[in-house]
């Protein structure tokens, strides 16, 4: 007979089903199974290189654009953005830009992009990529706006204001495992072009890019050097929020 545990099990099995697809699901059983072993991570590449129309407006309860210094310092203090100090210091001292979207003075969702290596979660790691794209990572919408569209707007968005400075497109990277947000950057417009996989062993990291990285140099390495503390970064530009326009495109 199936115990409590094992019924449960089932279920659990047959909704991942339902939602994922079998392949899906294998493939996160699979990787559960590896990672008991060592850690491992698949990296999907994605890339989107048109703005799609149906995504630019934006509810008119919201504002959005890049957002300054002193806003982001202020951001950082509500713990439900996500957002710490820290994080936020060393991402301004790198030269990376945030696009933030607001309802009144609260953070609603927001998307940060960088034109420079980025560390890749770990300070000993750094996703390399082609300089004709700017990266996009750390998206976030705040639980209660969530079903606004408001990752794909900023996104969009943001694509735009790339695109009008030279770039050819966003680039991002999404969790193998992560089915959802694969999904949602499908409906936005983004194609998958390769996958960076990743494992830790013998006290160091091991990546392999597949052959569709080549194109827009996507790939991980060892940093030479740990990354910047950010100290000596300050908050001192003024404003809460900047246009669109008026993120400068940094020299490589």
């Amino acid at each position: 007979m199936m115990s409590l545990t094992d019924h449960a099990l089932v279920q659990k099995v047959r909704s991942r089903v339902r939602r994922h697809g079998w392949r899906n699901t294998l493939h996160f059983a699979c990787m559960r199974l590896l990672n008991r072993v060592a850690p491992f991570r698949i990296l999907r590449g994605l890339h989107v290189e048109a703005v799609d129309l149906a995504f630019l407006a934006c509810p008119r309860r919201y504002r959005g654009g890049f957002a300054s210094a002193e806003a982001l310092a202020r951001f950082s203090q509500d713990p439900e953005a996500q957002l710490s100090p820290q994080f936020v210091l060393q991402a301004l001292h790198a030269g990376d830009e945030c696009y933030v979207i607001c309802e009144g003075e609260r953070i609603a969702s927001y998307g940060w992009c960088s034109t420079r290596p980025t560390p890749l979660g770990t300070a000993d790691l750094l996703l390399h990529f082609s300089p004709e794209y700017a990266y996009r990572y750390k998206g976030f919408t705040a639980l209660p706006h969530r079903g606004q569209r408001l990752h794909a707007i900023g996104m969009t968005r943001t694509l735009r204001h790339y695109l009008s400075k030279g770039y050819r497109g966003l680039l991002c990277y999404v969790e193998s495992t992560n089915f959802d947000s694969l999904k949602s950057c499908s409906r936005m417009g983004y194609k998958a072009f390769g996958s960076i996989w990743l494992v830790r062993a013998f006290g160091r990291y091991f990546a392999f890019s597949t052959p569709g990285c080549k194109r827009f140099d996507f790939r991980v390495e060892q940093a030479a050097a740990p990354a910047a503390s950010g100290k000596g970064a300050g908050f001192t530009a003024a404003g809460l929020l900047h246009p669109a326009s008026g993120a400068q495109r940094r020299a490589r």
